[in-house]
């Protein structure tokens, strides 16, 4: 990666373990920010998978499963309206 002129932003590994990538690229501010961003990412998918009922598709067939992320997805958002409203005010 590092030849091609990229810097991967994915997690350290801190429990033990060798690192995967070292101080080069965590000390970067865009690799902080990639991190907070990632989060606020993981959140959602948590939250469809929880409560959202996606943690096993009830549906066969990629129409079905589609339509159904879509549905979870537009309740997600619904959810996070009152939030959002009240920022902007």
């Amino acid at each position: 990666m590092r030849h091609l002129g990229v810097t991967p932003h994915f997690t350290q590994n801190t429990r033990g373990r060798g690192a995967a990538i070292d101080g080069r690229t965590t000390r970067h501010v865009g690799y902080a920010a990639s991190l907070r961003i990632r989060k606020r990412i993981e959140e959602v998918f948590g939250w469809m998978k929880t409560v959202g009922g996606l943690c096993k598709t009830r549906h066969r067939g990629t129409a079905r499963v589609r339509w159904m992320f879509t549905f979870v997805a537009a309740a997600y958002n619904l959810v996070r309206l009152p939030k959002l409203l009240s920022s902007a005010v």
